[in-house]
């Protein structure tokens, strides 16, 4: 029997991640917003679970991820919290939480931890958020970090195209890498960045490195789940495997659904009281 369908079920923590980096055991993460989803997931035996600000996209319909709020981000991690016995929780911080007040940030995580009962929050940025990042920690809120494409600031970037091609850029990610791992940041988050650099971060740190985007050399992968179900089917970037087409698959039912009751076949005696 599985570990994942086994009654003595052993949680993912920081101390287990370590571990399997150290083993060359590979990460596996998903996104999730709610309980039900959240459930499937982690039966289906995955590491971390993050409750991504992703949630403004696919959820709320935003174009990008600056408007959800930490009341949202708050609600989506607590139903993910329920529906979880065996991975491990993080929940991004949202945009103008946490970037220029350590104070904001340490209470915005005191807030994710104490409310929705999650494991470990994410932040964007490497030495512009040091003393956020610093202030969260010193309260024993364990932080992962988000390098390279960070999408909380798309619009300075202006573009979702591939981060850190240039010499500069990557030297100072590499740089941004270390400075988390020594702020003590359990683990990191490679997004869109050239599949060599990414390899180099992964050496270069003994903390768990994630990739989405990020090449085949790292600690683990993380994808948003409505891309890799094909819920959504209008982002398709080239790091994207799409397992599974659910939009079709439910539009189909839907369909079916509406049919059985426009013909009268829904519902039948043996479904009626």
């Amino acid at each position: 029997m599985s570990i994942h369908q086994s009654s003595n079920i052993k949680r993912i923590t920081t101390h287990i991640l370590q571990e399997m980096k150290m083993r060359g055991e590979k990460i596996s993460m998903l996104t999730a917003y709610d309980f039900s989803m959240a459930g499937i997931i982690d039966a289906a035996g995955i590491d971390i679970i993050l409750v991504g600000d992703s949630a403004s996209n696919v959820m709320a319909g935003h174009e990008t991820t600056l408007p959800i709020t930490l009341d949202q981000m708050i609600y989506h991690a607590t139903s993910v919290v329920r529906g979880v016995r065996r991975a491990f929780v993080v929940v991004d911080i949202p945009f103008g939480s946490y970037q220029g007040n350590s104070s904001e940030a340490l209470r915005s995580a005191i807030r994710i931890m104490k409310e929705s009962g999650a494991h470990a929050v994410k932040v964007e940025g490497g030495a512009e958020i040091k003393e956020s990042v610093s202030r969260i920690l010193s309260a024993g809120v364990p932080v992962m970090g988000h390098l390279g494409l960070t999408p909380q600031s798309i619009y300075k970037f202006g573009t979702y195209t591939v981060r850190a091609r240039e010499e500069a850029e990557a030297k100072k990610l590499l740089e941004d890498a270390k400075l988390l791992e020594e702020c003590g940041c359990f683990a990191i988050v490679l997004e869109k960045i050239p599949a060599s650099l990414a390899k180099k971060v992964a050496e270069s740190v003994d903390i768990p490195v994630i990739g989405i985007g990020a090449g085949p050399d790292v600690d683990g992968q993380v994808l948003v789940v409505h891309d890799m179900l094909g819920i959504t089917q209008e982002f398709k970037p080239r790091f994207l495997r799409q397992y599974a087409d659910l939009q079709g698959i439910m539009t189909k039912a839907v369909e079916d659904y509406i049919q059985d009751v426009k013909n009268r076949d829904f519902p039948k005696e043996s479904e009626s009281y």
